[in-house]
């Protein structure tokens, strides 16, 4: 039955958008199978969005801690319908914090009769959008796939593969060319979406701040979950004035760049370079300075000049007439 639906799946028409470029994470991005008589239950209240949504499709949340920061970003997806008592989901996370994540369902897993355990034997793929549509592959599919999914966040994010197995699952896609992380990070940050520790550190990244409502991350109809209220309070005020935003760097810079202070020519603080690749990055910017020329300065060398822009995937903002 599992077969017959990703067949289903994978002969409709918005398939096309699986003929771009398809990238391991495996070295990046690891997976936790939570198993349960409730499992979406459990998530439910650690988790922003709602995971009745997973009867949809894969959803796109993150982990608070009790302050309402952001410790994780995840994406959930579930395997099966409760069967025989049990409900499988799984959680793909940053593999540096795969260890720390499955401690933290752990503490909240009292009396839930939830299993949390790593899955070393999956694969995650991230497939690119292609630039022009293919054929799609019809029936001609590998056995080790386990998800197909759209990337829950955006479509520029393409679609999501979850694999059995370490090979080359690009023969999914005859049409398609086999990538690499490097591309799949420049399309990341040229696009200006964060993931991963580096881009939401653990403990500090506010998740508005981090642009969870326009990546489909939250739930505000749902019932309470950990640190829900500082996120519902923000939101409900409507007053956000950072945001994380796609930056374009005069000159690369190195891993000990990160988290330098971002100012304007005349020298006041504009917010922090977070992460990137090569001339591309983000940076947690007051949005007052978005179109004004910024740079980091760095001691002793020539400061590198920041253009921020928002992203084309922002909501637009509405009409004054």
């Amino acid at each position: 039955m599992a077969r017959q639906r990703l067949l289903s799946l994978l002969s409709r028409p918005w398939v096309r958008r699986l003929s771009g470029s398809c990238c391991p994470l495996r070295e990046h991005r690891g997976l936790l199978r939570i198993r349960g008589p409730n499992s979406p239950g459990f998530l439910q209240g650690l988790v922003t969005n709602d995971t009745e949504r997973l009867g949809e499709g894969a959803v796109y949340a993150h982990l608070l801690n009790v302050q309402g920061r952001s410790l994780f970003d995840v994406i959930l997806y579930r395997l099966s319908a409760q069967t025989n008592g049990q409900s499988d989901i799984l959680l793909e996370c940053d593999i540096q914090a795969l260890e720390t994540i499955q401690k933290h369902l752990q503490v909240y897993n009292f009396r839930k009769k939830v299993e949390v355990f790593p899955c070393p034997e999956l694969s995650v793929w991230a497939v690119l959008p292609g630039q022009k549509p293919q054929d799609p592959p019809g029936e001609k599919l590998p056995s080790p796939v386990v998800v197909c999914s759209p990337d829950p966040r955006l479509p520029v994010m393409g679609w999501r593969i979850v694999a059995q197995g370490e090979g080359d699952i690009s023969g999914l896609l005859p049409k398609a060319h086999l990538g690499n992380y490097e591309e799949y990070l420049k399309h990341r940050y040229e696009n200006g979406v964060p993931e991963g520790v580096k881009d939401l550190p653990p403990g500090v990244a506010l998740p508005l701040e981090s642009n969870l409502v326009y990546m489909n991350g939250i739930s505000f109809s749902k019932g309470c979950y950990l640190g829900q209220e500082l996120t519902a309070r923000t939101h409900h005020t409507g007053v956000i004035r950072k945001r994380l935003v796609p930056v374009h760097l005069s000159s690369p810079l190195s891993a000990e760049c990160e988290q330098l202070e971002v100012v304007t020519l005349s020298g006041k603080a504009a917010g922090k370079y977070r992460a990137g690749i090569g001339d591309l990055g983000l940076a947690l910017l007051r949005l007052e300075h978005l179109g004004v020329e910024l740079q980091i300065k760095l001691g002793g060398r020539e400061p590198v000049n920041v253009k921020a822009s928002a992203p084309e995937w922002w909501p637009k903002p509405a009409s004054s007439s």
